[in-house]
């Protein structure tokens, strides 16, 4: 199988896993729909994951396939892995987190990863122009 593809598919069931589990919550919680303002709140990481995910998958998946409809080099691809393994890292870290007023090190290791791997994937992109 493509690891573009893979890459791509594993981001979107992030996206949407999240967005089903914080569908889930708000159905279980009293006001059904309310916006938590305590950062140790489960529904408050759950949104705040989600949203981050929302904010970088999309356009990490349209890096990974154009990049990787064009036959990349190993490296390429490996840096298409990391940025996958990074959202995750960061969305663990974030639902992991006793509060988010704290910081985390999967929080932390995923958006530098994200950044680093992000950059490097827009300057490939850049060269297969």
């Amino acid at each position: 199988m493509n690891v573009a593809i893979i890459c791509t598919s594993l981001l979107a069931l992030l996206l949407f896993g999240l967005g089903f589990s914080i569908s889930m919550k708000r159905g279980r919680s009293e006001g059904a729909g309310g916006y938590p303002q305590d950062q140790a709140d489960p529904l408050f990481k759950r949104i705040r994951a989600h949203a981050n995910t929302a904010e970088y998958a999309p356009m990490f998946a349209v890096l990974f396939l154009f990049i990787g409809a064009q036959n990349p080099a190993a490296w390429v691809v490996w840096t298409i892995v990391i940025a996958t393994v990074c959202r995750y890292l960061i969305v663990a870290g974030i639902l992991l987190s006793p509060t988010l007023a704290k910081p985390h090190p999967l929080r932390l290791i995923g958006a530098l990863g994200t950044y680093i791997t992000g950059v490097v994937l827009a300057l490939v992109g850049f060269s297969m122009n």
